[in-house]
């Protein structure tokens, strides 16, 4: 039998031990039927019981908390997520451990171009009532104690309401598509609410472009902030990698 000629085949992306740890411990919780608010062991034992390091650990258990499945409390210890919250994140979940750093940033990129149109298209056209609400989102995600997987959310609420603004369904329906890639990509590169101050100063200088009915700088903001998301990306794929 002859070999089929100029076959190509993409490569497997391989699974990170970050994202095997994440795995690990979502199938321990599920499977022991852990309930919300149980303790779990400590940061020594994870690493002890998992052979693996402090810092592939800790990348997990970020991850895992960013998806609401446990709940980190400085001083305290690590813990079961909130009923809500567990029942929230297994689409998440399930997305983090099988979408591939290289799809994520694949991914990210189309995000980009519609967030910058959509920001240049919501300063030609926000109503003074839009504006409002686009300051109570921000408002809201400046709560350093608001969970971190309602972070995400409101995170996503934001950048749907310049969607909403500016008036393009396709638009609209393209990034609802593409949501579960959206919040894993949030969840991969965005710091919990007390520590995302950068992405606060993001979010404000584009409401101020929006404000100020001014597209180019309101493209420029956004720019900047898929920007972010995208050097974030690329670095987490190399911490992945080492």
């Amino acid at each position: 039998m002859n070999v089929v000629q100029f076959m190509q085949l993409s490569a497997i992306e391989r699974q990170t031990t970050a994202d095997l740890v994440v795995e690990r411990i979502a199938n321990v919780i599920r499977e022991h039927k852990l309930t919300a608010g149980e303790r779990l062991p400590g940061e020594h034992e994870l690493v002890e019981q998992l052979k693996v390091s402090r810092p592939v650990l800790r990348e997990a258990l970020a991850r895992l908390q960013s998806m609401g499945l446990v709940d980190i409390q400085r001083g305290r210890g690590t813990f079961v997520g909130s009923a809500t919250s567990l029942a929230n994140c297994v689409r998440l979940l399930r997305s983090a451990v099988t979408i591939s750093p290289q799809e994520l940033r694949s991914y990210a990129e189309l995000r980009s171009a519609i967030e910058v149109q959509s920001a240049r298209q919501a300063a030609e056209l926000a109503t003074d009532d839009d504006i409002a609400e686009l300051n109570a989102l921000l408002k809201r995600l400046d709560d350093d104690e608001l969970p971190y997987p309602e972070a995400l959310e409101l995170d996503f609420a934001f950048h749907r309401k310049l969607l909403d603004i500016a008036g393009n369904p396709l638009m609209r329906n393209l990034m609802e598509v593409i949501y579960e890639f959206v919040l894993t990509q949030m969840a991969r590169t965005t710091p919990s609410p007390r520590d995302n101050q950068l992405g606060r100063r993001l979010h404000k200088a584009i409401v101020k472009a929006v404000r100020d009915h001014d597209p180019d700088a309101a493209a420029t903001a956004m720019q900047q902030h898929m920007q972010v998301v995208l050097k974030r990306l690329y670095a987490n794929r190399l911490k992945d990698e080492e």
